[in-house]
């Protein structure tokens, strides 16, 4: 496997993007900065991993939010 060290997200899965995404903002902060039902709507890691699999547009926000400030917040640690 090719090392990529400029890429955040190599190594991370979906799932463990999502929880820590939940577990630094919560639902609703998700819901609000993704305003998507999945997060909106009696949310759960089991439900939003299923709608963001199936919808790439989606994935891509909160792998952006993810790098945005899960990823840069790691930074300035």
């Amino acid at each position: 496997m090719s090392e990529q060290p400029n890429n955040p997200l190599h190594g991370k899965t979906l799932e463990s993007i999502l929880v820590e995404l939940v577990e630094q903002l919560g639902w609703e902060q998700m819901g609000y900065l993704v305003p998507i039902n999945c997060f909106l709507k009696d949310p759960s890691i089991k439900s939003s991993l299923k709608f963001l699999r199936r919808m790439p547009w989606a994935r891509e926000k909160v792998e952006n939010l993810y790098i945005e400030r899960i990823y840069q917040f790691n930074l300035k640690k």
